[in-house]
């Protein structure tokens, strides 16, 4: 049994990325568990194509506490007889989300839901800034981790910061990169940056994923892609992913960059502006306040 973990800053389209790709590898007859571990529980609902799962931690919360529970309370099975499981968070400002993915994993092996599986899949939140998100590396549990990231600044930004929990833990638990997923914003350049921040990073871009509205359009129907319309060009970019990831052995122990080395790697590629043209910037802005204030004393 494979253990991964897809991370990625908020809003970049990691759920959506990683339901997709794990409805690949469920076709291609793969046994799979996603276990959701963000607090808006969407990890799993396009392949039960229904609203937010129930969680483990709000149904314990009810019945008193997770010793109460039944696995069948909590794992549902979806498409392509895909395991489903939403370990849910505390409450907005109180408690730690860790402690609650943390419980729910060890929920899940007591209950022996970790049996006769090929992968288990964690659907992580944020860009391990906290130390609760990266629970699942920290306990040694996601064992390869794939970065879902874009030619946006704030997206690399947490595609390194992701990088740098992996190394933390790289040495005493074993966790590894396995490459950085591309879920295009069409940037310009974009297939070359990501290539070059993987490079840097010590590891590879495994898949660019272009950008299409028939993701919306399966999403509206609460659907991954391969299920709403399996013969579209989207769903053989997803399978081809799930293929990359299935035959993947280019598991590395990464290699982060400092702020300043990415921030000039996004100027070289005209994401940001350099020094000059920020001088420069500056310097037509003052003449403008300048030439503005002389006009208003003029009129007064």
């Amino acid at each position: 049994m494979r253990q991964i973990a897809f991370y990625g800053k908020g809003g970049i389209g990691k759920s959506t990325t990683s339901q997709n790709t794990l409805a690949g590898m469920a076709q291609n007859g793969n046994r799979i568990m996603i276990v959701g571990c963000d607090p808006k529980a969407d990890s799993t609902r396009l392949i039960l194509n229904c609203k937010a799962q129930v969680t483990v931690l709000s149904l314990a919360a009810e019945r008193g506490s997770v010793e109460d529970l039944e696995l069948d309370d909590v794992l549902l099975e979806g498409f392509e007889g895909i395991k489903c499981v939403e370990s849910g968070g505390p409450e907005p400002g109180v408690g730690c989300a860790g402690r609650g993915i943390i419980t729910s994993i060890n929920f899940l092996e007591e209950e022996g839901a970790y049996e006769d599986l090929d992968f288990v899949s964690y659907d992580v939140l944020g860009d391990v800034v906290c130390g609760g998100f990266a629970m699942p590396i920290r306990e040694g549990k996601a064992q390869e981790i794939y970065i879902v990231t874009s030619g946006e600044m704030m997206a690399m930004y947490a595609a390194n910061n992701i990088a740098r929990g992996v190394l933390k833990y790289a040495h005493t638990g074993g966790v590894r990169l396995g490459g950085l997923i591309c879920n295009s914003r069409n940037v310009n350049r974009e297939v070359n940056l990501i290539e070059e921040l993987a490079e840097r990073l010590n590891t590879q871009m495994i898949h660019f994923v272009p950008r299409s509205k028939q993701v919306q359009e399966a999403e509206l129907r609460r659907m991954t892609c391969i299920q709403y319309s399996p013969d579209h060009e989207q769903s053989a970019e997803y399978r081809t992913l799930a293929k990359k990831i299935e035959e993947n052995t280019k598991l590395t122990i990464p290699t982060p960059i400092d702020n300043d080395t990415l921030e000039e790697l996004l100027i070289n590629y005209g994401l940001l502006g350099s020094e000059e043209e920020y001088a420069k910037v500056r310097e037509a802005d003052e003449k403008e306040q300048e030439l503005l204030k002389a006009t208003n004393v003029k009129k007064a």
